[in-house]
């Protein structure tokens, strides 16, 4: 049970500080690329449910990572994103139905719904990659330490 909790910890961990990150520097892009004043505080934000929704990915990663960890990596990062998509329409959309609205909203010609930007799917793959290195890494650990 110890190392569900740490592994639900770490993914939620893991993936507010990503999503923090890349909203700061998107940001930056944005200004960069635009007319607007830059501001190089590099602010980027995340939602608190979002640690939820990481840490959810400590109890389906492993399952889909059993299934698919042999198959050519590029394939690999394909269904990783592929499913990151599918967790974040769904729960995009059970965040509106539930609260009245989603806590982000893309828009734009690759923007299905609002829920998912279908331009992010290199990102989602690296992301994948990531996660999978690091869920490497940390069975490992657990193996050899938290009981």
């Amino acid at each position: 049970m110890k190392k569900k909790v740490f592994l639900f910890i770490v993914f939620g961990c893991l993936g507010i500080s990503v999503e923090v990150i890349f909203t700061a520097f998107s940001k930056l892009i944005t200004e960069l690329y635009s007319s607007k004043l830059v501001d190089f505080a590099l602010e980027g934000n995340s939602y608190v449910w979002m640690f939820f929704i990481y840490g959810i990915g400590s109890i389906a990663f492993p399952v889909l990572y059993n299934l698919i960890n042999h198959f050519h990596l590029l394939f690999r990062l394909l269904i990783y994103a592929i499913v990151i998509f599918i967790i974040e329409f769904l729960t995009g959309f059970l965040l509106d139905v539930i609260m009245g609205s989603c806590p982000w909203k893309y828009n734009g010609y690759f923007a299905i719904c609002g829920y998912i930007q279908l331009s992010y799917v290199f990102f989602w793959m690296g992301f994948g990659y990531m996660v999978e290195r690091i869920y490497i890494f940390l069975t490992g650990i657990l193996k050899n330490g938290l009981q």
